[in-house]
This record gives C-alpha cells, sequence and structure tokens, in this order.
C-alpha cells in the first residue's frame, strides 16, 4: 500500500496555523509487522476491534507529535479518511482537551466488498458499531462523503451518522459534489475545493 500524502488537505491545514503529521499505520506500507486492523470475513467482520486498534495508533501518532516543542500540547485535529476515518470515529471518547475536532472523510470499513462499488460487508454490523463508538462521544465530529463514493455511499453514511449521533455524539453530517471517477479518494486529491470543504468543516457549527 503506498503512502498517501494528502498534499492539498495539508496545505490548507498548515495555512491555518496546523502542525501536520501523516503517520503511516503498522502493516501498512514499509512499516513492516503484522496488520492489526484485520476484521475478519466479510459476514462476520469485528468492526469494533478494527477501529479501535486504528484508534489506538492514531493515539500513539498524537502522543508522539505533542512532544515535539513546536506543536501545542491540547486542542488537536484529527482527520481520518476511510478506514483511518472509522478509526478516529472510535476517538471521539476521548477528552475534549486533548483532541478538539474530528474530520472524517468517507469513514468505515468493508466497502466495495469484491471491488463491486457498493457492495458492503456486513452494513448492519457497520451502522451498530457506529452507535457504539458515539455512546459517550465527548468530541465533536464532521461526517463527509462525497455523492459518488463507491465504498460507503450517502445514503449508508447517513445511517452509520445517525446511529454515531443516537448515542450522543455531536455531528455535523455532509454530502459533497462528485469528486473524480471516484469519491471516495476525495481527501487524498489535488483539487482546490479541498480547501473550501476543509474551511466550512472547520467553521461549522456542532449539532
Amino acid at each position: 500500500m503506498p503512502q498517501p500524502e494528502y498534499r492539498a488537505l495539508a496545505v490548507a491545514l498548515v495555512a491555518r496555523g496546523f502542525a501536520v503529521l501523516v503517520p503511516e499505520r503498522p502493516g501498512h506500507g514499509a512499516t513492516g509487522g503484522a496488520y492489526l486492523e484485520d476484521q475478519g470475513d466479510c459476514a462476520g467482520a469485528d468492526y469494533a476491534k478494527a477501529g479501535r486498534v486504528t484508534a489506538e495508533a492514531i493515539r500513539t501518532a498524537i502522543d508522539f507529535i505533542r512532544t515535539q516543542p513546536f506543536v501545542r500540547k491540547e486542542g488537536a485535529l484529527v482527520v481520518g479518511h476511510s478506514a483511518g476515518g472509522w478509526g478516529a470515529l472510535a476517538l471521539a471518547q476521548s477528552d475534549p482537551k486533548t483532541i478538539s475536532r474530528i474530520i472524517a472523510f468517507a469513514p468505515g470499513r468493508g466497502g466495495r466488498a469484491n471491488d463491486r462499488a457498493g457492495d458492503v460487508c456486513a452494513p448492519e454490523r457497520l451502522i451498530s458499531t457506529a452507535g457504539k463508538f458515539g455512546k459517550g462521544a465527548r468530541v465533536p465530529v464532521t461526517w463527509i462523503i462525497a455523492e459518488n463514493d463507491s465504498y460507503f455511499s450517502p445514503t449508508l453514511s447517513r445511517r452509520m451518522a445517525d446511529a454515531f449521533r443516537s448515542g450522543g455524539a455531536k455531528v455535523d453530517f455532509r454530502v459533497v459534489p462528485n469528486s473524480g471517477e471516484d469519491g471516495h479518494w476525495l481527501a487524498e486529491g489535488e483539487s482546490a475545493s479541498i480547501a473550501t470543504i476543509l474551511t466550512d468543516a472547520l467553521s461549522q457549527r456542532k449539532q
């Protein structure tokens, strides 16, 4: 798996005064070691375990970057994409002094099963797990999905967001226009629109 760069997104964040760290999680690319986030088979996918392991990797990265002298110790912004976004949702129960906000682009697991657009492994499990992640959530979340996402449709994503919200989480759910051939890769895109999307996400009122 190649290292994603998120260049346009990183530039937009730096322009707003953020220090940006783009970690590669264990088992991806050249990091080596076992793939810790395995969710198991399609029908019996353990989305809760996969999300929590991802969350732990993100938390480790936050702990590291907070040791750097040029970084504020409080108020981190976590931006996650796809499986990384799913792990970010699992962090919503964190202390809001440490993590002030989460922006999740197309969060989820098990999408595009068998390489078929719109086919998701055990979607009801995905929805119910989103509800579990939302229980006791203290960090507000902006959830962004493109109209033409082939992994998680806006309809399924809204159901997940509603389940997440039902646990008490504060969620701004946004559907944005089509992006490229597959909107699932919006966050990795080079389009200038990512800066506008980010600005809107950071300025939205908490719901």
